[in-house]
């Protein structure tokens, strides 16, 4: 799944959350308790799926980096001056930036 798929999930797990605890917090007055309480289970349902999914996406996304940063590492032990070069060039950049302001 790529981030951008899975920031979109994201976003629409909490909108599909928010607007059920705005359902909830709009209607509570003029419901039964039979009624609310269908509510907030719907509502605490909805909770725990978002919960579930965000945790999923966030172990993603972490295995991800820790790839990206193994595949980093592997680079750099193969290419050690290529590592080098990228490194002096990153620090050059920064220099010239910090030193303009």
């Amino acid at each position: 799944m790529s981030k951008d798929t899975t920031s979109e999930h994201l976003r629409a797990e909490l909108k599909n959350l928010a607007d059920t605890l705005e359902e909830v917090l709009s209607t509570s007055t003029d419901k039964s308790k039979s009624e609310l309480d269908k509510l907030r289970s719907k509502a605490r349902a909805a909770l725990e799926e978002s919960r579930q999914r965000l945790g999923e996406s966030g172990e993603r996304i972490a295995q991800t980096t820790r790839e990206a940063a193994g595949r980093a590492d592997e680079y750099v032990r193969e290419n050690p001056w290529h590592g080098v070069g990228i490194g002096a060039a990153v620090g050059v950049v920064l220099g010239v930036l910090l030193t303009r302001r």
